[in-house]
Order: structure tokens, then sequence, then C-alpha cells
């Protein structure tokens, strides 16, 4: 069998489409804005993760506050409140 690269015949168009029908779309461009505002304020994220007060998957946005985390926290999560 000849070898095929991974990623020359994939089907970006159909990807995007599976995207927006899941939803996933609004979420990445709220992820997206709280990372590009830390960046206006000169904040840098180097090896951490822009985490949000109230995950973007139960209903939050950036209007609910983000902050910085380090990756392991972040996901380790999985939505659950933070602890106080």
């Amino acid at each position: 069998m000849p070898y095929k690269h991974p990623e020359k015949d994939r089907d970006y168009k159909h990807e995007y489409e599976m995207q927006l029908k899941r939803g996933e779309i609004p979420a990445k461009l709220e992820r997206q804005r709280a990372r590009r505002a830390m960046d206006k304020k000169g904040i840098s994220r180097a090896g951490k993760d822009v985490s949000h007060k109230a995950s973007l998957a139960k209903g939050g946005s950036n209007k609910d506050g983000y902050f910085l985390e380090a990756p392991s926290k972040n996901r380790a999560r999985n939505g659950q409140a933070k602890k106080k």
C-alpha cells in the first residue's frame, strides 16, 4: 500500500462544517478573544493557559472573568468549579 500523507487529503471545509454543527466555533472565538486581550495588556502567557472563571462549556463567557493558570491545573478541573 502506498504511503499517504495524513494532512494532504483532509477535507477542511467538511471539518469546519462539523465544528459549526457541534457548536464549537463560538467557544473557540471566546477563547481567542481572551488570549488576545491578555496579549494586548502586555501580559506574558508563556507556559500558561487562559482559564475562565465560568467554564465556556457550561455557558460562561469572557465577561465572567478569565485569568492565567498552569496548564495542568486548568485541564485537570474538567469544568468543575474552582475550589477556594
